[in-house]
C-alpha cells in the first residue's frame, strides 16, 4: 500500500508529532485541522477565505452530496475539486456519521445501509462497495471507509455486532478500492477503529484494520456524548494500539481542549462543523474562552474580538459592532465570526507544531488552557 505520511519531528515529552501528508493537491502539514464543507462549502466562507487563512485540505459529505446535487453533475466536471473550485486537498466521508446520526431514517442490513433521504424521502442503499465509487467520482484525495457507529453506553451486544459489521465492511471496501485505484484514481482511503467504549473490541477493531494495512487509519466512535474524561482514556488506550508510521485522523473534534489533547496523544487529523456553527450562534473562540457576543455587556464595547488573535476581524471590528450585526440578523455575523473562528483553530493548531518542533508541546498546552475556560 502507498506511504502518503511522513513524520517529521516527534515530541520528546509526549506522543505529539508533526509530520507531512503526500496527497494529490498538495502536502498537507500535521497536526491539521480541517474545516467541514459538507454540501461543496464551508458554511459562511468563500475558499478565498479558507486560502487566506491557510487551509490546505477540506472536508466533503459523501450522503450529502450524493443526495445533493448528485454525482452526474460532479463527475461532469472530473470531481468535486472543479465542481467547487477548490484546488487543495478534499477528504470525503463515507456517510457513516449519518447512518449514525440519521438512524431514523435507515436500516443496517447485510448489503449495508438503506435508509430514506432526509430530503424528500426517497430510498437510497449505501454499501461499502458503492460508497468508494461514489467517492472516486467525487475525485476526492483522501476517502472513508463505511463504517457503522454506536452511541455512548450502547450495550456490549450491539456495540460488538456494530464493530463486527464495520470489520466486514473494511474487507468489501478495501476490495473495491484496489480495484479503482490507479490512474483515473490517486485518492488515498482510509479505514475506521470502532468498539464503542469497549476496551477489548477496540483491541479486536484496531487489529483488523492494522492488519487491512490502508494508507491511514481514523478512530471512530469518540464524542459521540461520552464524558470528557473518557474520550480521553479511549482515544489515548486506542491510540496506542496503531502503527506510528500511519496518519491517525479522529473525526469530529473541533474545541480547543480536545485538539490538544488528541496532538498530546498522537493524532495528527481532526475536524469538525463546530467553529462554524457555534459563530452562526453568535458563540467565538478567544484566547480567554468561548466568547457570546450576544451578551449586553458587548453593546458599547469597541474594543476587538480577541487582543490576543491577528486576524482581520480582530483587527478592524469592534465588539460592539460584531453584537449589533447578530441582534440586527445581518449574515455579515456569521461570515466575520466564522472566518475567525476557524483562523484561531488554524493558528491554534500552527502553533502546536512549532511547539512539538521545539519539544515544548506540554508547556504549550498548559499555559494555553491555564487561560483558556471550555464551553
Amino acid at each position: 500500500m502507498q506511504k502518503i505520511f511522513e513524520i517529521k519531528h516527534s515530541d520528546s515529552l509526549s506522543s505529539a508529532r508533526t509530520g507531512t501528508l503526500y496527497l494529490p493537491h498538495g502536502k498537507v502539514s500535521t497536526p491539521v485541522f480541517m474545516p467541514v464543507g459538507t454540501t461543496g462549502s464551508v458554511k459562511a466562507m468563500t475558499n478565498e477565505d479558507l486560502l487566506e487563512i491557510g487551509f490546505e485540505i477540506i472536508l466533503g459529505n459523501t450522503y450529502h452530496l450524493f443526495l445533493r446535487p448528485g454525482t452526474d453533475i460532479i463527475s461532469k466536471t472530473k470531481g468535486l475539486h472543479q465542481f467547487i473550485d477548490w484546488n487543495r486537498n478534499i477528504l470525503t466521508d463515507s456517510g457513516g456519521f449519518q447512518i449514525f446520526s440519521l438512524a431514523r431514517f435507515r436500516k443496517i442490513t447485510d448489503d449495508g445501509a438503506s435508509f430514506r433521504s432526509h430530503l424528500d424521502g426517497s430510498e437510497h442503499l449505501f454499501t461499502p462497495e458503492n460508497v468508494v465509487e461514489i467517492q472516486c467520482l467525487l475525485n476526492s484525495d483522501i476517502q472513508m471507509q463505511l463504517d457503522l457507529c454506536t452511541p455512548y453506553e450502547t450495550p456490549y451486544k450491539k456495540a460488538l455486532g456494530a464493530e463486527v459489521t464495520t470489520e466486514k465492511w473494511l474487507q468489501r471496501a478495501k476490495n473495491k478500492y484496489q480495484q479503482m485505484s490507479g490512474e483515473s484514481y490517486q485518492g488515498s482511503f482510509f479505514s475506521i477503529v470502532q468498539g464503542n467504549f469497549y476496551k477489548d473490541l477496540r483491541e479486536k477493531s484496531a487489529e483488523s484494520v492494522v492488519q487491512a494495512d490502508m494508507p491511514g487509519i481514523a478512530i471512530g466512535g469518540l464524542s459521540v456524548g461520552e464524558p470528557f474524561e473518557v474520550f480521553i482514556e479511549y482515544l489515548s488506550f486506542t491510540a496506542k494500539l496503531l502503527p506510528k508510521e500511519k496518519p491517525r485522523y479522529v473525526m469530529g473534534i473541533g474545541t480547543p481542549e480536545y485538539i490538544l489533547c488528541a496532538i498530546e496523544n498522537g493524532i495528527d487529523m481532526f475536524d469538525c462543523v463546530l467553529p462554524t456553527r457555534l459563530a452562526r450562534h453568535g458563540m467565538s473562540f478567544t484566547s480567554q474562552g468561548p466568547l457570546s457576543i450576544k451578551k449586553e455587556e458587548f453593546k458599547n464595547d469597541l474594543g476587538g474580538l480577541d487582543s490576543s488573535c491577528d486576524c482581520k476581524v480582530c483587527k478592524h471590528y469592534s465588539r460592539a459592532y460584531l453584537r449589533h450585526l447578530f441582534k440586527s440578523g445581518e449574515i455579515l455575523s456569521s461570515i466575520l465570526l466564522s472566518y475567525h473562528n476557524l483562523y484561531f483553530l488554524h493558528n491554534l493548531v500552527k502553533k502546536a507544531r512549532a511547539a512539538i518542533e521545539e519539544n515544548r508541546f506540554l508547556e504549550f498546552k498548559h499555559n494555553f488552557l491555564r487561560q483558556y475556560k471550555s464551553i
